[in-house]
């Protein structure tokens, strides 16, 4: 709503400098909406680009009548009150639409607040009791997107708080908005709150989109370096950070594994059951390494685990995964590990370690064997160890 400020009075303006900084946010956020939409193409920022168009234009009205005599023709009822409403109303589509995809009945709850938003429009033509009663609808009709918002969005969404908080700040603006237009009773601290208030909310908005688009970067970014079924990073992660690592000279342990007749386990008990002991087996692993290193799945039910804290031996983590695969669940692993030594590269490492899981693959599974150089190869065969 426009408070009709006099004028190069102190309140027009503290109105047009908290316009600016509302049209600076607006600016930002449809910028950020701009360019999300161009790499994701998801509907939410369409939508809140379209209110954030409203949002600007009516700030932009809120402008020329703190610094301009001229007041609102329709004196608080008008196209800016239609802006303002509209705006509300597609923003809390939109923050919807950045959680959860639109349903039928999202469809109809926001068809039937549309709908209503056009009463006093359609009842400006006809006789309706007077502009009064068109105003008094229009001035109360937030409520019901704000109802909307804490029974329907908001426990389905994440940001709760932030989003609760919003409602609140925009409550309290509406009611004393409405305190100030219709008594005409208001105080200087009644102004100011009414000036700076939009602006703290659009800042909880600003909050609430901010922290979507970083959540959704990084699913991004973590779906692109993570098998999708184990959650484990996927192979071509884990070889650039092998690489790394190897480059850096840290001397790393490349500890491979391989799910013992699991052919057998996918033509028995069929993939669903297949993929449930794969992915059992993988949490295994990344409970035993995530504090000293980095696991990942080569492929198939090929598993791999990287060790770079040097205080580790990777033996005795090699020796606690296969241990706690055969306790806990139906599969039994063969496990094979290399240790980095010098001139060795990274995919020497890997074949390595894969050596010494096949070795232990083919002389009775569940069992743990390490690598030996050629020459200690040959000593331990001729040894019998």
């Amino acid at each position: 709503m426009i408070m009709p400020y006099a004028s190069g009075s102190s309140s027009a303006i503290q109105a047009g400098i908290a316009s600016a900084c509302n049209l600076y946010i607006i600016l930002i956020m449809t910028l950020m909406c701009l360019i999300m939409f161009s790499k994701q193409r998801k509907k939410a920022y369409l939508s809140m680009v379209t209110a954030f168009l409203f949002i600007m234009t009516y700030e932009s009205l809120n402008i020329h009548f703190a610094f301009s005599p001229a007041k609102d023709p329709a004196g608080g009822f008008g196209w800016t009150a239609y802006l303002q409403t509209f705006s509300l109303l597609l923003l809390n589509l939109s923050v919807y639409q950045l959680y959860r995809r639109m349903n039928k009945a999202s469809y109809t709850i926001f068809a039937i607040l549309t709908m209503l938003l056009l009463v006093p429009l359609i009842a400006s033509f006809i006789p309706f009791g007077g502009t009064g009663c068109q105003e008094l609808y229009l001035d109360l009709y937030p409520l019901g997107i704000l109802y909307t918002g804490v029974s329907f969005i908001l426990p389905r969404i994440g940001q709760r708080v932030k989003y609760l908080t919003g409602i609140c700040i925009y409550l309290v603006d509406m009611a004393l908005g409405m305190l100030a237009h219709y008594t005409n009773r208001h105080g200087p601290w009644v102004d100011t709150a009414l000036i700076w208030m939009p602006l703290l909310y659009y800042t909880i908005v600003f909050l609430i989109l901010f922290e979507r688009i970083v959540e959704l970067m990084q699913s991004i970014y973590r779906s692109s370096i993570t098998d999708g079924l184990t959650n484990l990073y996927n192979r071509r992660f884990f070889t650039k950070q092998l690489n790394r690592y190897v480059e850096q000279g840290v001397k790393v342990s490349m500890i491979f594994c391989d799910i013992d007749n699991f052919k057998k386990l996918n033509d028995t008990q069929g993939h669903h059951r297949a993929d449930l002991v794969l992915k059992q087996v993988a949490a295994i692993i990344e409970e035993e390494v995530s504090d000293v290193g980095l696991s990942g799945r080569f492929g198939g039910e090929e598993l791999v685990a990287l060790i770079v804290d040097k205080r580790v031996k990777a033996a005795q983590i090699a020796e606690r995964i296969r241990a706690r695969v055969a306790e806990e669940s139906i599969v039994t692993i063969s496990v094979g590990y290399s240790t980095l030594r010098k001139n060795v590269t990274a995919e020497e490492l890997v074949s390595q370690a894969d050596q010494a899981m096949y070795r232990s693959k083919t002389t009775g599974k569940n069992k743990v064997s390490p690598y030996h150089t050629p020459s200690a190869k040959k000593e331990a065969e001729e040894t019998g160890t």
